[in-house]
């Protein structure tokens, strides 16, 4: 395909995208020159043209691309600013949990068509009073989930990257938040690796705005004799994707972050480290992951004990299947190709 655009203001939101392009190929627009480089950098190796074998970059300013034609997808709540007649616009975002939109809501309205993963996303938008006409909401589900569902993940080769020395205990994955929604690394990072490395691995993956913490907190637990904990650095968003992550994993520990939802693609166990926040979207039981898992609250709760009950529990499996088909449409491993055959259309 030709003149396939990507927006994202940051490498991360890249993820949601990275299924599309690596079957349709095109150009990224960055709208700064240091995440033009930050792209290149941690996206190099991924194609065989280009420099450092990453995806090609166009920097534009404030995402002006009038000029371009073709098809611009964006996995960031910011308005394309594009002349209507050569190109369009197609809104992916990069989430699907409770926290509301960053930005401008309205923002969103802007937007030619939206890429929809789920019923949870729908109804993301009528809590925020955001009213997008159904003939632009193209159910395509969640692309991040086909190489999950298609078994596409090697385990023994994500096992040797992250250096994991004993392969039989079962795998813990902390994936807290950030600030905004009162990330926890800060408060439970320590007292998990010292309640948990005794008796699993623990897979630290903090998210991309704390990807910065992983260094001292690495030093920390070297210094302390912890020699079960490793980290997964979402920076590296090929070699530590979050599926990869959720393919060797037994069950998750997260606060408010989106990834909750993500997990539910594994239909293993989920813990909710309690933070307090409450910005969150307005959900009904069926569409709330908050629902079902089980709640950790510091002192009053005992981590071990919990990641224990929920492993040894196998009536946890069809709850959080019933959520994920829930959550998400289809989930049958071709969301991808649903997106692809929609460009094709309007193209």
């Amino acid at each position: 395909m030709n003149n396939i655009y990507f927006f994202a203001n940051q490498v991360y939101q890249y993820s949601h995208a990275k299924p599309i392009y690596d079957k349709t190929g095109g150009t990224f627009i960055v709208n700064k020159l240091n995440r033009a480089l930050r792209f290149k950098y941690y996206l190099r190796n991924t194609e065989i043209n280009g420099i450092f074998g990453a995806p090609k970059v166009l920097k534009k300013p404030k995402n002006q691309v009038y000029d371009l034609e073709g098809v611009i997808i964006s996995g960031s709540n910011s308005e394309i600013k594009h002349d209507k007649n050569k190109s369009i616009s197609i809104f992916i975002g990069h989430g699907a949990g409770d926290k509301k939109f960053g930005g401008s809501g309205n923002t969103l309205e802007t937007y030619d068509y939206h890429f929809v993963s789920g019923p949870k996303h729908i109804h993301k938008q009528k809590d925020m009073d955001i009213h997008i006409p159904e003939k632009k909401l193209i159910k395509i589900g969640y692309p991040k989930f086909d190489d999950y569902v298609n078994g596409n993940i090697d385990k023994e080769e994500y096992y040797d990257f992250l250096g994991i020395k004993d392969t039989e205990r079962q795998n813990i994955l902390y994936a807290p938040t950030w600030k905004w929604g009162n990330g926890t690394l800060d408060i439970y990072g320590k007292r998990f690796i010292k309640e948990l490395d005794k008796d699993y691995n623990l897979i630290i993956r903090p998210h991309f705005h704390d990807r910065g913490k992983i260094k001292l907190l690495k030093l920390w637990a070297k210094y302390y004799g912890y020699k079960n904990v490793y980290f997964s650095n979402p920076s590296k968003i090929i070699k530590n994707s979050t599926m990869n992550d959720f393919a060797i994993s037994d069950l998750m520990v997260s606060d408010t972050s989106s990834i909750i939802y993500e997990y539910l693609v594994t239909k293993k166990p989920i813990i909710i480290a309690n933070n307090n926040y409450d910005q969150l979207h307005n959900m009904p039981d069926e569409l709330s992951v908050l629902s079902i898992a089980k709640n950790y609250d510091g002192e009053k709760s005992n981590i071990c004990d919990m990641v224990k009950e929920d492993l040894h529990n196998p009536t946890l499996s069809n709850l959080y299947s019933e959520m994920l088909n829930n959550c998400f449409y289809f989930n049958d491993g071709k969301s991808t190709q649903r997106a692809v055959d929609f460009i094709r259309k309007i193209q």
